[in-house]
Parts: structure tokens; sequence; C-alpha cells
């Protein structure tokens, strides 16, 4: 089976290196992405694109927009990008410059769509400041992938990245394609019922489990945990609104896709791991 994961990263920062060397045991490297893609047949990745510029770590409210995939400066056929965004640079002197930048991105095919990192930034995804950034997802045609749940930071605010907040862009951009991220767990209730209710809403399933294949089997034998996941995706009862993810380097590939296989029906396995992705970000076309 041919697989896309919808969720990876692959930039210089510091905390997905430790988690990588001590907790995942992945080695987190463009030859450590090819060889995990080749031996689980990923044929592609797409990274969502994050930055950090000063010791203390993300969210780094100084990068530069758009932030991206900079973990090395070699290009891999098996990395397609989603550009992030630093909302606090789009309130100051700068925004026009800031918004230009990220504009001139999305005209490279090579960016398949845009990161909303709802919670390490402290605004809302309904926060005015996030308009233009849908109105160019409008008009480029590109959906945008939005943080749900918990977060990796405890400098982030829970509030901030709560899936019900999809609801009211889902509302006032019926033409944006929306993807919450890690089916906004522990809230998958909620987002379940966000990705249930619009027809232009979407969930991954990455970042469910974060560790290596111990932790991985660990939690699939946890009977609580399975059905607090199966809960929700048995409420929407649409296999089309999900895609797979992994979270990689936050967990082996190996063991994600496994677990994946247990909470998805074999029957829709081909469209939550590869058909899917090809349908809601259109650019895939140019690397498929």
């Amino acid at each position: 089976m041919k697989i896309i994961d919808a969720h990876i990263h692959f930039s210089d920062i510091q905390s997905f290196k430790n988690t990588a060397d001590s907790i995942s045991y992945v080695d987190y490297s463009t030859e450590g992405l090819k060889t995990e893609c080749k031996e689980n047949n990923v044929k592609l990745g797409i990274g969502m694109g994050v930055t950090e510029n000063t010791k203390g770590g993300f969210p780094d409210f100084s990068s530069p927009n758009p932030m991206t995939n900079n973990l090395e400066k070699k290009k891999t056929k098996k990395l397609a990008h989603c550009v992030g965004i630093n909302p606090v640079k789009l309130k100051g002197y700068d925004r026009i410059k800031e918004l230009n930048n990220i504009e001139n991105s999305l005209k490279d095919n090579e960016i398949v769509g845009i990161k909303i990192y709802a919670g390490y930034y402290p605004y809302y995804v309904y926060d005015t400041v996030y308009d233009p950034i849908y109105k160019l997802a409008e008009k480029y045609k590109i959906p945008v992938v939005i943080h749900g749940g918990d977060t990796y930071s405890e400098r982030a605010r829970l509030k901030f990245s709560h899936p019900l907040s999809v609801d009211e862009v889902a509302v006032r951009y019926k033409k944006v394609d929306f993807i919450i991220c890690h089916f906004g767990d522990p809230a998958i209730t909620n987002a379940a019922g966000v990705v249930a209710k619009n027809s232009n809403v979407y969930s991954d399933l990455s970042g469910l489990i974060v560790g290596d294949e111990n932790k991985v089997n660990k939690r699939i034998n946890q009977r609580l945990f399975i059905e607090h996941i199966k809960r929700g995706i048995v409420y929407v009862d649409d296999y089309s609104k999900f895609l797979y993810g992994s979270d990689w380097p936050l967990v082996k590939m190996k063991p994600y896709i496994n677990f994946i296989k247990e909470i998805i029906p074999k029957k829709y396995h081909e469209d939550v791991f590869y058909n899917n992705a090809l349908r809601v970000f259109k650019r895939l076309k140019y690397y498929i």
C-alpha cells in the first residue's frame, strides 16, 4: 500500500532534535527520512514549516514569514511543504512585507498548504490577523492546516488551539479547506463535531502518540486510549475526512502506521493513507 504522510517536521527545532535523540530514537536527517520512507512505502511526506531564531525555542515570536522546513539545505523529493505563519509579525510595521513574502512563496508549486500554529501563538484562528492568510489560501486553492489540541510546549496556551474555534473560520471561508491536526486530541469529540458538520473541514491523525515502538505498542493495548480516538472517528462516520500523518520525528513511522491501521477499518486504508491527501492537497500532483 502506498502512503502519503501528511504531517511531518523537517525544521531546525531543538525540541524536535531532543525528542528524536532520546524519546523516539529517530535519525532526524535527510537520510533518516529517506530510509524510513523507503522501508514503509511512504511516497511523500508533507513538512510543516516552523522556525526558531532565538535560544528561547518555539514558539519564536521573532521568526520571519513564511516559516519553512529548514533542517538541512539539501532538498529531498520525499518532502512537500506547508509554509508556517507567525501572526505576531502580521501586526507590526512590516505587515505588508511579511504578507508579500508569504504570497510570493505560495507561487511555488512545491508549497502545498499553509500551517497555522494555533495555541503556540496567542491568537484564536478566527482572529482578524489571519484573514489575509485565509484569503491567500482561497486565491491559490491550497488548504490551511491548523494545530489542534495539546501542544508540545508549556509556553503555549490550550484555549487558542481548541478545535471548536475552527468552526468559525470554516463557516466564514467556505471555499477554503481546513485540516485540524492531531484530531484535536484530547478534545477529539469536539474536533469530530467540527469535521462532521463542515464539508470543508478534515482532520489528520498525526501526533496521537509520541515515542518509540514500545510506547506505541503500549498505547495500542490501552483500551480506553483506543476507544477515546475511535469514538470520534465513528461519530464523523466518513473516512474521506481523515488523512494519515505521523508527526515524524516525534514517532517512528513503522509502528505509527501499524497503529493507524488498527483504528481505521481495512477497506478505508487506501483512502486514509493515500487518496485523501491527494484530493485535499491538490498541488501534490506536482510530486506524485
